[in-house]
Order: structure tokens, then sequence, then C-alpha cells
């Protein structure tokens, strides 16, 4: 049977497209083209280390995006939080909240120029193959 093998992609309405392709790039390093941003994940440096994505489901009252008109948000891994939160605060980024860490990572959350609320995350991808009993509570 066929069946979803992970994200294709996330999807998001800009008022000005072509800036934010800039700042995704010259801010947060990340390829683009016409279409966007582009995402090649290959898992960690060793190929027999399992990485994950997540599409995280929240209840519609949820306030975890930050302005309740935003429908969506991006959840972008990255290598050391720390050392990134350092750089894009010296970029002039607005870093929301203090970095917050978990069995499964660590996690910091900024905007981008237009405010869209978007989460930085820190795998720690081991966590996600311990047995149901002993998976982690949601935050």
């Amino acid at each position: 049977m066929a069946g979803v093998i992970g994200i294709g992609g996330i999807f998001i309405k800009f008022k000005d497209p072509e800036s934010m392709r800039v700042w995704y790039k010259s801010v947060l390093g990340m390829i683009t083209n016409p279409y966007g941003v582009l995402f090649e994940f290959n898992g960690d440096t060793n190929t027999s280390q399992k990485g994950y994505l997540q599409l995280g489901t929240f209840e519609e009252s949820s306030d975890y995006f930050g302005d309740p008109s935003q429908q969506a948000m991006l959840n972008l891994r990255v290598d050391d939080l720390t050392t990134f939160k350092s750089e894009l605060e010296e970029k002039g980024v607005n870093v929301l909240n203090e970095i917050e860490s978990y069995s499964y990572g660590k996690f910091l959350h900024i905007s981008d120029p237009e405010g869209n609320r978007i989460e930085l995350w820190e795998p720690v991808d081991i966590e996600f193959e311990k047995s149901e009993d002993d998976k982690m509570p949601m935050r």
C-alpha cells in the first residue's frame, strides 16, 4: 500500500514573498529558489542515524503559535541552538523567548519580519525511538 513518507513542504502566505526569501536565506542560511525555501534532509552525518520530522496537531484554541490569526508555524531543525541564538540576536532577529530544554531537544521561538512565529529545534532524535510506555510528554 502506498502512503505518506514525510513532509513534502510547508506553505505560508506572505505580503512580500521575494523579500521573505531573501530574509530566510541571509538570516537563517537556508537555500532558496524562485518558489521558496528548499529543505534537504539527510539526517545526521552518520547515515545509520535516523532523523525525524514532526507534523504537529494542535488544538484550535492553542496560543503556541503566538498571534491567534497564525494558522501554521514552521519548526526548523538546527544543530547548535545556543550559538545560533547569539547569531540571530546579532542580526537583529526578534527572539521571542529563552531556550527551553526537554529530553527530546531544545526549542526557541523567533519571528520573521512579517511577524510569523518560527520554532527552532535542536533535536535529540533517539527519544523518538522509545517504547510507547516511555514516550515523552506533550509540551
